[in-house]
């Protein structure tokens, strides 16, 4: 069975004047079913104009926040996988923070409804939902890790992002950052003494990924600081408290 994407791409270039025996050589399609859509186009345009997902339908753009921070979720520690038809949204969720597998639990049902699972990892617990549109809603999916390949948000979703990045950043540094103590040494008084004080910092391969959470914390005017070749640090007093308004410590 192909998605409809594959069949509006056949479509067009059949349209576009592409031989069938071209285009099943290209694809891989059989020449008898890029017949049959071609000779049932008509039939097939309404179930494309009519997909239900919410990126195609719309209806995404109500519930913003929690499709930008399962958005963040899933860049940070998610993946989508192939399971029959459908498609499996898969989310890890360390086992010491419970709070936040609520969280990511209570998007996906916002989201595309339906049910969620919690599936038992080593050191973690998967909190997962199946259904097509996944495709539809994460088209960042594709083969190999993500730091292996472009991310690019489409202009949907940076303009939910625009909306309020602060999700996003909730549910990036849930997945891939944390909040902790750092200290220093400083001269006080002609004497060197410890000082303490936290910081946020995001940690992830992707520099494409990375650039997003940057952007979105330039659009909240936060200071932010490269720390290594994959890590963001947040530690300036005013930008810590900025975040812990919107992500505070992991619980």
């Amino acid at each position: 069975m192909y998605d409809v994407g594959t069949r509006r791409s056949a479509l067009a270039q059949i349209d576009a004047g592409v031989s069938l025996r071209s285009l099943s050589i290209a694809t891989g399609i059989n020449r008898s079913t890029l017949r049959e859509w071609r000779d049932r186009a008509g039939a097939y345009a309404p179930s494309i104009t009519r997909c239900p997902c919410p990126a195609c339908d719309g209806s995404v753009v109500e519930i913003p926040s929690a499709y930008t921070y399962l958005l963040g979720q899933y860049l940070g520690d998610g993946s989508i996988q192939r399971s029959g038809r459908s498609h499996t949204l898969r989310v890890f969720c360390c086992d010491a923070y419970p709070a936040i597998m609520d969280e990511v639990e209570v998007a996906m049902k916002a989201v595309v409804g339906g049910s969620v699972f919690r599936v038992p990892a080593t050191g973690c617990t998967v909190v997962q939902s199946n259904t097509k549109r996944w495709l539809h809603l994460f088209p960042q999916h594709g083969p190999g890790m993500k730091h292996t390949r472009p991310i690019r948000l489409e202009p949907w979703q940076r303009a939910l992002v625009t909306q309020d990045p602060r999700p996003l950043i909730r549910g990036l540094i849930q997945s891939d950052g944390y909040r902790g103590i750092n200290w220093t040494v400083r001269p006080v008084g002609g004497e060197m003494k410890r000082y303490d004080y936290p910081r946020y910092q995001f940690s992830n391969e992707s520099a494409d990924i990375k650039r997003i959470f940057t952007d979105a914390l330039d659009q909240l005017d936060i200071p932010w600081r490269v720390m290594n070749r994959k890590t963001i640090s947040i530690a300036r007093r005013e930008a810590v408290a900025a975040l812990d308004e919107c992500v505070g410590p992991k619980s």
